[in-house]
Parts: structure tokens; sequence; C-alpha cells
């Protein structure tokens, strides 16, 4: 048995969880609302405030979308009730960022700013500080598409190993690399 998959979901007060006929499972909270499809070899049982994932037999590949959805089901209660939240830090001179609205400009060392539109789920702050990096502070219900974001801005200016500028997550460290000047001798 999987061991994520057997765990049962709490599901939160003002949290609901409804399965329809063709195996889509809804959850509503006070955050907002989620839809995932599920697999038809896996059961989704909503009993006494409690969500179960079962799988019909222990076939190879229903073991592996057993753990799966149920982490994905799981993901989905917390995002409607807590949210989920990222931050962002601009490393490098001159970088700078700027949010209005659903629109993010940032100053990336390019010759041109890069503007992102986001999707009206995601909700954005950018802060300066003085004689600190900016930040970018990225907040959302459905933790999939802030990934999918988070990811798309970051790969604007990965982070390079030699000096360290480029866009990172809060708390994110970057592997250094010496220059060429520590190995000539």
């Amino acid at each position: 048995m999987s061991r994520i998959g057997k765990l049962p979901i709490a599901l939160p007060a003002g949290v609901t969880v409804a399965v329809d006929s063709e195996n889509v499972v809804t959850v509503k909270g006070p955050k907002g609302e989620l839809k995932q499809a599920v697999a038809p070899s896996i059961t989704v049982k909503v009993e006494d405030g409690r969500v179960e994932v079962l799988r019909a037999d222990n076939e190879k590949e229903n073991r592996s979308l057993h753990g799966l959805y149920r982490a994905l089901i799981n993901n989905m209660v917390v995002g409607v009730s807590e949210g989920y939240k990222k931050e962002m830090e601009l490393v490098g001179v001159g970088y700078r960022a700027q949010s209005n609205g659903q629109v993010l400009e940032l100053s990336l060392g390019f010759s041109h700013s890069v503007i992102i539109k986001l999707p009206a789920e995601i909700k954005v702050e950018a802060k300066t500080e003085r004689n600190k990096n900016p930040m970018i502070t990225l907040e959302s219900y459905d933790k999939q598409l802030l990934g999918q974001v988070c990811a798309k801005i970051r790969s604007l200016r990965k982070p390079e190993p030699y000096k360290g500028k480029g866009i990172r997550f809060a708390g994110e460290i970057v592997r250094r690399k010496s220059g060429k000047s520590a190995g000539a001798k």
C-alpha cells in the first residue's frame, strides 16, 4: 500500500469536497475553487470530514497514481483553506521589480523591461527596500499554477554560479564557483 496514498485527508472548516460521476474532484473553500480529474482506477470517498483515496488493484500504474492523486487533492484542500505563498529575490546591480495590478514589470539588465501578465488567481507584490535586494511575493490558492509562474519568472535570469546574480527563491542557496584566477598557479 502506498504510504502517502493510504493517509486520509482531514477537511478543515469551510472546505467541501465533491466527486461527480465522471470522477472529477471539486474542492471549494474560502479562498477559491479547484477541480482535478482522477483516473478511473482510483476511487475518491468523502466521509464524515475526511477524504480517502483508494485504488482498484495492485498494478504498478495504479500504485503510482494512488499517491499522486492523494497528494494533488491534499494540495487543493490546503490551497483553498490556507493558500500558498512564494517569495523571490532579485540579486544584481540595477535589478528592479514593480507590480501594478496583475502586471509585473522587471528590469533585469536587458535593454528593455520584461513585462509579465499574471493570471487572475495570483496576487503579486513587489517590495524594494534600501540596501536590500528587491523581493517579489506571489500568493495563490492553486499550488501548480503558482509553481509554474514562479518557474517562468526564474527562467528569465537564473542565478549564475560566478557572481550569484539572477532571480532566486528566498532562502535558496546558489553553489558558487571560483573564477579563472583561483585555478591559475
